[in-house]
């Protein structure tokens, strides 16, 4: 089959003789259609994610595709089953293993490529703004990197969820397309004062953060009291040092997320979030954006694009 493998941790190297994978036991094999590219793809490369899969691997964390084999005691999902999986790599390649369990049956009305940018994305967002950030309508949201692939979809939900928005991003063109899904206040990371910008609003309730570095300081002096700050990655490279006393003075909370780990201690959170949100799509209340779409043999363009944040929403791979 043809895949994207990474052989030596640093370099993607493109190979069309990698061998098609059997699935074992719990595990079915899947028809690969369409993969999301996510900025811990980049991360896993370098070998500086926090999960490293042996040598040599594919990336691609989000897939949709085909059942087309099933593994020793699997039944569901049946033969010819559309289905998403966020496997946590194997997508960039024509098929990929991954367990059944994970695997979410896809509604009729959405695409392949549409489903594999929206596991990650939209679940992200949704489950760190309403289970562990308990946004209330009425609030303010300040999100950072509102233009990314999981930023945008934290300022479309927050709109849902009734708060009002602060998108904060590099670039009109970006806050352009924050506007478009929901911000009702834009901020200009290259030229404007975040933190006074953010506090001559009102000051900000919830705090969603997958950039880190001095956009976190900032946005943290910028809280109200018992704000909530969600650290969901740290794109900018920098993670940030924060100092307690910041927090005790205005009893502000600053909460770690990771998506993936809840696959691990609480599934159920996840395959929750999913159900709602495809309801939320069947009912058109919700518009995934993806800026870029490449064949299997374009894979390197489009991890570079994340590399340099030039793109807005998801990057898809289509097969």
């Amino acid at each position: 089959m043809r895949a994207i493998q990474v052989t030596k941790l640093g370099q993607t190297a493109y190979t069309k003789d990698a061998m098609q994978p059997e699935p074992a036991a719990g595990q079915v094999l899947i028809a690969i259609k369409a993969c999301a590219l996510n900025f811990a793809d980049l991360l896993m490369v370098k070998g500086t994610y926090q999960e490293k899969p042996d040598l040599p691997f594919s990336p691609g964390m989000e897939v949709a595709g085909e059942v087309v084999a099933l593994g020793e005691g699997v039944s569901e999902p049946a033969l010819g089953t559309r289905v998403a999986v966020f496997g946590g790599h194997g997508g960039l390649a024509e098929f990929g293993v991954f367990p059944a369990q994970l695997c979410v049956p896809l509604p009729d009305e959405m695409d392949f490529r549409t489903a594999a940018a929206f596991q990650v994305a939209y679940s992200t967002s949704h489950v760190a703004l309403d289970y562990r950030a308990g946004l209330k309508a009425g609030e303010t949201l300040l999100v950072l990197g509102a233009a990314g692939g999981v930023g945008l979809t934290a300022v479309e939900l927050g709109k849902l969820m009734g708060a009002k928005v602060i998108a904060a991003a590099r670039g009109a063109e970006k806050l352009a397309v924050a506007a478009q899904h929901g911000a009702e206040h834009l901020i200009d990371t290259d030229k404007d004062d975040l933190r006074d910008l953010v506090k001559s609003l009102g000051g900000a309730d919830v705090v969603y953060d997958p950039v880190g570095g001095t956009l976190f300081t900032e946005a943290l002096r910028s809280c109200k009291p018992e704000a909530r700050v969600l650290t969901i990655g740290f794109a900018s490279g920098d993670v940030p040092q924060i100092a307690a006393n910041h927090l005790l003075v205005k009893n502000v909370s600053v909460l770690g997320f990771y998506w993936g780990g809840y696959l691990a201690f609480k599934p159920s959170v996840l395959t929750d979030s999913l159900s709602a949100l495809f309801e939320m799509y069947i009912a058109g209340t919700l518009s995934p954006h993806i800026s870029h779409e490449f064949p299997l043999e374009q894979a390197a363009d489009g991890l570079e694009l994340l590399r340099s944040r030039k793109s807005t929403g998801k990057i898809v791979i289509t097969l």
